[in-house]
């Protein structure tokens, strides 16, 4: 049995706070690069461009892309062999905290959903849990923000809907959200399971590199054609038109019941952040 300490995983929560909100993975950025030197839009092409310099500059400069630095969305895989000294929620919420004031990353988190008084720190974190064999602990930090956020959606569709019918919703989502979660946007969908199922699968998708092809070939091909209809759409960069609309389309599955086709839609604009340490 290993142990970690809280003040361990504390550092390691604030340090991806930082470095997820300073830096895009390398897919992400070589995904808008491409989609510059293919895109035909002129007005397109410019915004691609400015959204390169963007990151560019925060970058260099240590600072956030976004003014929205989200809510801190963190996934945590738990190694059954290690015993944490001290409570672990506690001890990722203490690091959101830091994280969050060292980084001079804005707090935009309530403590309630509907007296909206801000907590002035960007806790308490969402925080999802994931048993594995062995002594370690990996962490993954998810800042969401909810220009795109809001534009996600969930639907419970009929099993005869089948493919169709999760394309289409796919589709239409991506459609009715047009220019709000600043396109180009990341994907990422979640089927089956239940109605919470698909909705956490939907958010974990948007880990997954979106250079990464997915290994079962029915939903490679499904990933593909989606993404082919989403820039058709032509709402391009901001919503300015062009060719690129989505960056990437992610996949997560789960069985489910044979009465019900959970479909999970969760959006992400070009800022789509994570960083992940292991303890």
């Amino acid at each position: 049995m290993r142990k970690i300490t809280a003040h361990e995983i504390s550092c390691a929560v604030a340090k991806s706070c930082i470095e997820a909100n300073y830096k895009l993975s390398d897919d992400i950025v070589q995904a808008i690069k491409t989609s510059l030197d293919s895109e035909t839009n002129e007005r397109a092409k410019d915004v691609l461009e400015r959204l390169l310099e963007n990151l560019d500059m925060a970058q260099k400069e240590k600072m956030a892309i976004c003014q929205d630095t989200g809510m801190a969305v963190i996934f945590v895989r738990l190694g059954q062999n290690v015993f944490v000294e001290g409570d672990i929620e506690t001890a990722i919420n203490e690091g959101v905290k830091t994280g969050y004031k060292k980084g001079c990353l804005r707090n935009s988190v309530v403590s309630d959903p509907l007296r909206r008084v801000n907590t002035g720190d960007n806790t308490p974190a969402v925080i999802h849990y994931e048993i594995t064999k062995g002594e370690k602990i990996e962490i993954t930090v998810a800042p969401k923000g909810f220009g795109s956020e809001n534009m996600s959606a969930v639907k419970m569709l009929k099993p005869s809907d089948g493919e169709q019918g999760v394309v289409d919703f796919i589709v239409e989502t991506v459609e009715k959200a047009a220019s709000n979660p600043c396109p180009p946007i990341v994907v990422g969908v979640g089927i089956g399971g239940t109605m919470e199922k698909a909705a956490v699968l939907s958010k974990k998708a948007l880990l997954v590199p979106i250079n990464y092809e997915n290994p079962d070939a029915y939903y490679a091909r499904l990933e593909g054609e989606i993404k082919n209809r989403l820039n058709g759409l032509g709402i391009g960069p901001m919503g300015w038109g062009g060719d690129t609309t989505a960056l990437g389309v992610n996949i997560l599955t789960y069985p489910t019941h044979i009465a019900g086709l959970p479909v999970a839609v969760n959006i992400s604009c070009h800022v789509t952040r994570h960083f992940s340490v292991i303890i």
